[in-house]
């Protein structure tokens, strides 16, 4: 059985910092690239951001470059995203996720556990 646990997001100011932090259990984590996701009331859940197994390849949805960073710590089996630079339009509930192959993937479809998420909203 495999849980994922986020944490870390709350209500901060524009400009501001957050850092999500998603606590896996079960097997294959050091094996499985990672991804988060978010999803604001009324939209699709989106890709965010994702790392490969080991940690060398990550990949960003547009958006995001050069604020987010994506990171994983296999010996704690936790993956980590920290967000700078926040804007009103990063409200959303942040979901971790693991896939279901060792190499980045973008598609929801291609992630077979989730997280229960974590709201983050940003204040203008």
């Amino acid at each position: 059985q495999v849980q994922l646990v986020e944490s870390g997001g709350g209500l901060v100011q524009a400009g501001g910092s957050l850092r999500l932090s998603c606590a896996a259990s079960g097997r294959r984590f050091s094996i499985s690239a990672m991804g988060w996701f978010r999803q604001a009331p009324g939209k699709e859940r989106e890709f965010v951001a994702a790392i490969s197994w080991g940690g060398g390849s990550t990949n960003y949805v547009d958006s995001v470059k050069g604020r987010f960073t994506i990171s994983r710590d296999n010996a704690k089996n936790t993956v980590y995203l920290q967000m700078n630079s926040l804007k009103p339009e990063d409200t959303a509930v942040y979901f971790c996720a693991r896939a279901r192959r060792s190499t980045i993937v973008t598609s929801t479809y291609e992630y077979d556990y989730w997280g229960q998420g974590t709201q983050v909203t940003v204040s203008s």
